[in-house]
């Protein structure tokens, strides 16, 4: 009897695991697309924020106030809002994405004269967890209470054993405070050298502050390196923040959901300002003047 207990949980695992991925491979998955929400309505994204369903937060397809004529998402915090992330407006594309390059234009808020220790984090992101595969999630981060500082990297792993690999850059200065790799949220971080850290030294952008004007952010995904880039303001060139490779680790391999967010926190300050976790006092504005996609063709 053991035995055929030992058997048929067996295959109940196997028939699990083979439905699981069965479902995962059902999963529709967007072709290339140029949300430039000139529309009240998008196609491609549905709101998804778990926090307070507050109407003003969100608006899409209405006049930049601070770029007139071109139309934007618009995001504005709830100063009622808990601290979270997920917590305020935010974004999910309809259908999974996957390898491929990832864009989008915005502005960050500008908070210094109003609260300039507000804790508030805007993110560019993908993300999905799976039971089978983990948590696959590739970011931009902004801390808005420094606006020339990026937060860049991935979290892969499964609930108490995520992997982070992570760089934070001052990009006004050219400055790369950390190249670096933990455990989970809270563990103790090591940092990464050789083809973990390209480029090991970063362009400044003279005067960068990503609340000043729009600029244009992406990455490139594949299944053994990510490249995180901008545009520079003035030449257009690509100044490329990090081109992760030479190793398996941090780089997600199963598809997500492509998402932008804006929410607060209350423990989590910016590198140059232990003290800006403040709960926002204000409606602070982040503009996003388009998102796109476009996945790598298979060979």
């Amino acid at each position: 009897m053991r035995i055929t207990s030992r058997k048929q949980i067996l295959v109940l695992i196997v028939a699990f695991i083979s439905c699981t991925l069965t479902v995962q491979s059902q999963e529709k998955h967007h072709n290339y697309f140029f949300e430039d929400f000139d529309s009240s309505i998008s196609q491609l994204f549905k709101y998804g924020s778990a926090g307070k369903k507050a109407d003003f937060t969100w608006k899409i397809g209405i006049e930049s106030t601070t770029e007139p004529g071109t139309n934007i998402l618009l995001f504005k915090i709830n100063p009622a809002e808990e601290a979270g992330a997920g917590k305020g407006p935010e974004i999910i594309s309809n259908n999974f994405t996957h390898f491929g390059s990832y864009a989008a234009r915005l502005k960050v808020p500008d908070v210094r004269d109003v609260q300039p220790n507000v804790g508030a984090v805007v993110g560019y992101f993908t993300y999905f967890s799976d039971t089978i595969a983990g948590l696959s999630e590739i970011d931009f981060e902004w801390l808005i209470a420094d606006p020339e500082i990026i937060y860049i990297g991935t979290w892969t792993g499964f609930q108490g054993r995520l992997r982070r690999i992570g760089r934070v850059i001052n990009m006004a200065s050219g400055t790369i405070y950390e190249t670096s790799t933990r455990e989970n949220h809270n563990g103790i971080s090591a940092p990464l050298t050789g083809a973990q850290c390209q480029p090991e030294t970063i362009q400044a952008i003279e005067g960068f502050d990503a609340s000043s004007q729009f600029h244009t952010y992406g990455f490139d995904w594949y299944s053994d390196s990510i490249r995180w880039w901008m545009i520079h303001p003035a030449t257009n060139d690509t100044i490329v923040l990090w081109n992760y490779k030479g190793s398996q680790m941090g780089i997600p391999q199963n598809s997500s959901l492509y998402r932008m967010n804006f929410w607060h926190t209350d423990n989590w300050p910016v590198v140059t300002n232990p003290t800006s976790i403040e709960k926002p006092k204000k409606r602070f504005e982040l503009e996003v003047d388009w998102m796109s996609y476009d996945p790598l063709k298979k060979q």
